[in-house]
């Protein structure tokens, strides 16, 4: 009889894109390895996990991963993220001797991590075989933010080596170079890709075939942009989340669609969003243009926005312009571009031919 193996999976909750990335790298896990027991380890909610990945998979509510510390969609609260930080590492030995326990316990055979960096540290002590898997890592981008701040070199220092503690570094593409970084191990996009239900959503709507369809996604950080006050644009309707409470006369409701967010965002016209990974690879390998808001100080910006120029259509607008809805005429100019060839991602493949014959040796 053949072993089953037993897969720990730790998800950032800073975003939805960190789910965005491992999900489809698990439901082709699942598909190549249907005895495989998946446990998802994550503060993201339960429900949005499961709209994600379609594997059967035990779920246990917690989590490390502080991320960066928020004030908004767009905006890093660097004082609230170094306290926690430093709260965080203060007893950084027992931390890790905690963590060890911890996954001792949950006895996986190999840890994923996308992509805090104390199960790896955690799993590293423990004896336990270990990835992470991202296009961006904790490490870099405090530093990016911090350590310019007096008290917080410790806190990178063991962040960085609780990295390079893992097995490899599986660097999405598109992603930041992560130099500092010594077992990376370079793959491609990742994507759930979605069907086009157009047809559907026009009558779900009561849309006309000539009208344009955008959707406006933030890609899970709390927030919303003020629509309320956005003139009105000939032709074109705003899909939203039910929790923005949008009183746009165009506006509807995202979730009342109830389809998978794939499929929408497969039918819409333009995603309009904030600069992110599942945002801009899923809409690339989707065919659908691209607006977004200027996110300069994210350090991963740079590279996902000189991707997308190449692989999609896209353009930028500023987050005045934004807030206003004073872009019309960017919308009518990225409507009018040909729709860009469908990136592959072949990530998903390269990750779980990596992952299956780890857990197979």
């Amino acid at each position: 009889m053949d072993k089953q193996y037993h897969l720990l999976v730790c998800i950032s909750a800073h975003g939805f894109g960190h789910v965005a990335q491992t999900a489809p790298v698990l439901n082709a896990l699942h598909a190549r390895m249907p005895d495989l027991r998946i446990t998802v380890r994550s503060q993201a909610p339960l429900e949005h996990l499961r709209s994600r990945i379609h594997a059967p998979f035990d779920y246990v509510r917690d989590g490390s991963d502080i991320g960066m510390l928020m004030s908004s969609a767009l905006d890093v609260n660097v004082k609230e993220s170094v306290d926690a930080y430093l709260a965080l590492h203060r007893e950084w030995s027992v931390l890790v001797a905690e963590e060890a326990a911890t996954l001792r316990e949950l006895a996986p055979d190999f840890v994923l991590s996308n992509v805090g960096y104390l199960p790896l540290v955690g799993a590293h002590h423990a004896n336990i075989p270990c990835a992470a898997m991202s296009s961006i890592n904790w490490a870099d981008i405090f530093a990016h933010y911090c350590e310019a701040i007096s008290g917080t070199h410790h806190v990178a220092s063991q962040m960085l080596m609780a990295y390079n503690s893992a097995d490899t570094f599986l660097r999405l593409t598109p992603g930041m170079d992560m130099e500092s970084l010594h077992q990376r191990t370079l793959i491609g996009p990742i994507a759930d890709v979605g069907l086009s239900r157009r047809d559907e959503i026009n009558a779900l709507l009561n849309l006309q075939a000539d009208e344009k369809l955008i959707l406006v996604s933030l890609g899970g950080i709390a927030g919303h942009l003020p629509m309320g006050h956005w003139p009105r644009i000939p032709s074109v309707h705003w899909l939203v989340p039910a929790s923005w409470h949008s009183t746009h006369p165009d506006a509807h409701v995202l979730e009342n669609l109830n389809l998978p967010f794939s499929d929408i965002l497969a039918s819409c016209d333009v995603l309009l969003c904030k600069p992110g990974y599942g945002s801009f690879v899923e809409a690339a390998c989707s065919r659908v243009p691209v607006l977004y808001s200027s996110r300069e100080d994210w350090p991963e910006t740079a590279a996902l926005a000189k991707w997308l120029t190449t692989h999609g259509v896209c353009r930028e607008v500023d987050r005045l312009a934004l807030e206003s809805g004073n872009f019309a005429e960017i919308l009518q100019e990225l409507l009018a571009q040909p729709k860009p060839q469908p990136v592959a991602a072949t990530g998903i493949d390269e990750a779980a031919d990596w992952l299956e014959q780890r857990l197979r040796r």
